[in-house]
């Protein structure tokens, strides 16, 4: 069964591959920037504001540290992430099947 924790365990494996591709790539942070603009522009969400903040004033250590927590705060971030496409499809597959054969 799928809880919500599970859930969240889940986003936080796919957002630790997030901030390992941003470590070894830091211009992967343009497309979570363009990703961003395009959706401020269609809805402007609290959280889409709060994460263009951040993506403009934090380091990248503080933003792959952000991506790795397990705090509250990081984890609803995490439902509004901006880093979709940052994995391969090959890559966020590896990590959801591995999540799926936990949950059967």
């Amino acid at each position: 069964m799928r809880t919500h924790a599970w859930i969240e365990r889940r986003s936080l494996a796919l957002h630790e591959a997030v901030a390992a591709k941003l470590e070894a790539q830091p211009e992967l942070l343009d497309l979570a920037r363009a990703n961003l603009r395009r959706w401020v522009s269609a809805h402007p969400s609290a959280a889409v504001l709060e994460w263009l903040r951040l993506l403009d004033t934090a380091a990248l250590p503080e933003v792959v540290a952000l991506l790795r927590s397990d705090t509250e705060e990081a984890a609803r971030l995490r439902q509004s992430s901006p880093f979709a496409g940052i994995l391969t499809r090959q890559e966020r597959q590896a990590i959801m099947s591995e999540y799926e054969s936990r949950c059967a």
